[in-house]
């Protein structure tokens, strides 16, 4: 997500806004955001555009999605794989699926792609040479810009611990052996040799960051209802199978023979997997109410963990919401994070599916992010574990409606808000 920006003069010439300060050798973490209503690219350097171009995204039966995406993969030279072998120089890949960002000499600023986004050539190139994989890319209906956010919920580093100071050291008294012994104090003589200058201490240089992270907070689904109840029957000796989130013959057994020892709790409830399950098993084990959210953390377009969190008054919908970590002051402790939200209508089955009854809060109005963040509980564990983790380019993603199907091996979080 770090990006390496090295211009040559010939560049500037591109159909494109390009900011002067980019002609230096500087790395840099950058956002691309697409507006298919304006039909245009604007690069941002934190709240800066540093270049722009027209596009042509998807028309009529081959739209373009909405959403959220990251750079997957570049090649200076593609063919489509879709399209009869379709020249794509300076592809970079959106999806697994055949989104990508490319080079066309048709770029007429209205929808004529078959799903792609067309960039003019000489724009294309540069954009190319500026980005690396992992670059957050925009798609949306209107323009969207990003935006300071400052709330106690986003992650920062933990300020290195300051040295303790010699007066803040307990002195003890030395006593004699016995009363009549003298005691000996051994003693410089300060007249003949000057006392030093008392040395500050310097503070411990904060280690290098490591490389960005990725982040996705939502409800919990199936899934990790499912890999709760097979870790916790493990634990209660219900052998359940490996906690997978698939419901294997073990993990259906273990649950049965976990309810044939409660038949009162379960008289009334027909289902394998259901709210009065993960209860009763939370219960079981003394773990308190189940969490209604997770977060699940990628490095390097791989899943490295994930952990529970708690969503307040899950009736209303959380929204979708961005954040880019732009700077990090290790010594200070803090971070500088940027936030967008995007448009996310819910379907009526999609909200009767995630128990949501009000949904006003994923459309673009007051102050959805701030709302959506105060709904959020992360454990200390957890937080001390991402602070530790984050840098420069880490983002986070905040939805409703759990892992795209577009979410998978080799990529980041991909949320899609409108096919």
């Amino acid at each position: 997500m770090f990006s390496r920006l090295v211009f040559g003069l010939g560049l500037l010439s591109a159909t494109a806004l390009v900011h002067p300060a980019l002609a230096a050798d500087a790395a840099r973490t950058l956002q691309i955001f697409v507006s298919k209503d304006k039909q245009s690219l604007a690069v941002y350097d934190g709240t800066e555009v540093v270049a722009t171009s027209k596009v042509s995204t998807g028309k009529d039966g081959h739209t373009t999605p909405s959403g959220i995406f990251s750079v997957l993969e570049k090649q200076k030279y593609h063919e489509s794989n879709l399209y009869s072998a379709a020249p794509m120089p300076f592809m970079q890949r959106l999806t697994w699926s055949g989104i990508a960002l490319h080079e066309s000499n048709s770029v007429p600023r209205y929808p004529a792609s078959h799903g792609c986004v067309r960039m003019p050539g000489a724009f294309a190139k540069m954009l190319y040479g500026m980005t690396d994989p992992g670059v957050p890319v925009i798609i949306s209906d209107g323009e969207l810009v990003p935006q300071p956010i400052d709330h106690p919920t986003l992650f920062h580093p933990e300020a290195p611990a300051a040295m303790p100071l010699l007066s803040d050291v307990e002195l003890r008294p030395s006593m004699p052996d016995s009363p009549e012994k003298p005691v000996q104090v051994a003693m410089n003589d300060t007249a003949a040799m000057p006392m030093p200058a008392a040395q500050p201490i310097a503070a411990p240089e904060p280690e290098p960051p490591s490389e960005p992270i990725s982040m996705l907070i939502t409800r919990r689904t199936l899934r990790e209802t499912v890999i709760d109840i097979q870790a916790l029957l493990n634990q209660l000796g219900f052998s359940a199978g490996n906690p997978d989130g698939l419901l294997g013959p073990s993990t259906v057994q273990a649950i049965k023979a976990f309810k044939t020892l409660r038949p009162a709790e379960f008289a009334a409830d027909k289902s394998l997997v259901s709210d009065t399950l993960l209860r009763e098993v939370y219960a079981a084990v003394g773990k308190g109410e189940p969490p209604n959210g997770v977060i699940m953390v990628r490095q390097a377009f791989k899943p490295i963990f994930e952990a529970p969190v708690t969503i307040t008054h899950p009736g209303l919908a959380l929204g979708t919401h961005f954040f880019t970590l732009h700077a990090v002051d290790e010594r200070a402790g803090t971070a500088d994070w940027l936030g967008i939200t995007l448009e996310n209508n819910l379907s009526r089955e999609t909200m009767k599916r995630l128990g949501i009854t009000n949904q006003e809060s994923s459309i673009i109005t007051g102050k959805p992010i701030a709302r959506s963040l105060s709904r959020i509980t992360i454990p200390d564990e957890t937080r001390r574990k991402i602070d530790a983790l984050i840098a420069p380019g880490s983002t986070l993603t905040i939805s409703d409606t759990g892992l795209d199907r577009e979410t998978g091996e080799g990529t980041d979080f991909i949320t899609i808000t409108r096919g």
